[in-house]
């Protein structure tokens, strides 16, 4: 049995189909195919407010490719959502009634609030001491997603108008990351020790860049030497020398950005980088409202 997930970001459109697995009444997924789309559709979304034409016919031709990978998978569940450039560009709406009358694909476009508790729903703090104190970052082309968990409960949750491509389309403003910094002191304040778990393709990718070993956490030390390391090569040779992506290479400077000025408005010291993002929470939802439900 097969469930998939689709994620339309500011930066790239996912698609995550899973092999569903039962064992001795547990259920668990294994990925099976993962394909990513960089359509960068948050460049419309936050400085012209509305997806042009272009922006949306590539991802009406997205998401009907993906109806036929669903249905060539045997895909049995889905769901759709999307996230910070759809829901700032005027015309989202209907975007989403064009994909559902071509494709039938029925795509929800979700607050920051339902994004932060998707991607909490990935089970993310699977490898660590429930016990403690975390801080989830999920960081994407138009949003941050922002949760403090303390002995496995939700402290405070908050998403915050600061992301990659808004960054580099200078639509980040002084006050949305005034707010963000506010939020973190209020609701860290009644804790000692926060350790961070970033969430997202860069956070992913600059774990990558660390090596570190065995699911150790990246250090708030490490990262910020990752950052000028990075930021010692031109966006070409990013590319051309280190092997990033045409559309990681830019996009990773801004998340570093957001990652330190987190942690460092945090005091925290280590982030652990499970390796799953939105996609991940949505199967995991599937999961548990077709076994749970």
């Amino acid at each position: 049995m097969r469930y998939a997930a689709i994620d339309i970001g500011s930066n790239a459109v996912r698609l995550l189909i899973a092999d569903i697995i039962e064992n001795k009444g547990s259920v668990s997924f294994k990925k099976n195919t993962l394909v990513r789309v960089p359509l960068r559709l948050g460049d419309d979304a936050f400085l012209d407010h509305t997806l042009s034409e272009k922006k949306a016919n590539d991802l009406l031709k997205t998401m009907t490719a993906f109806r036929n990978l669903m249905d060539v998978y045997k895909v049995v569940d889905y769901m759709a959502f999307a996230t910070s450039a759809m829901r700032e560009a005027k015309n989202g709406e209907d975007v989403a009634r064009r994909i559902k009358n071509d494709t039938n694909i029925n795509l929800e476009i979700v607050n920051g609030q339902k994004e932060a508790q998707i991607i909490y729903s990935s089970h993310a703090d699977q490898q660590i001491d429930k016990s403690k104190n975390y801080l989830y970052i999920d960081v994407g082309g138009g949003s941050t997603e922002l949760s403090l968990f303390s002995a496995g409960e939700l402290w405070a949750s908050k998403s915050f108008d600061i992301g990659t491509i808004r960054m580099l389309d200078n639509q980040d403003a002084d006050e949305s990351w005034n707010d963000m910094k506010e939020f973190i002191r209020e609701s860290s304040r009644p804790f000692k020790l926060i350790s961070g778990i970033g969430t997202g393709g860069n956070i992913n990718k600059l774990y990558k860049l660390a090596e570190e070993k065995d699911n150790a956490p990246l250090t708030y030390t490490k990262l910020k030497s990752l950052y000028s390391y990075l930021s010692s090569f031109s966006l070409k040779d990013r590319i051309n020398v280190l092997g990033l992506n045409q559309d990681r290479a830019d996009v990773i400077i801004p998340a570093c950005e957001i990652y330190i000025t987190v942690l460092k408005s945090a005091n925290i010291k280590n982030i652990y980088v499970p390796t799953v993002g939105l996609v991940d929470g949505i199967i995991q939802m599937l999961i548990e409202k077709n076994f749970q439900g």
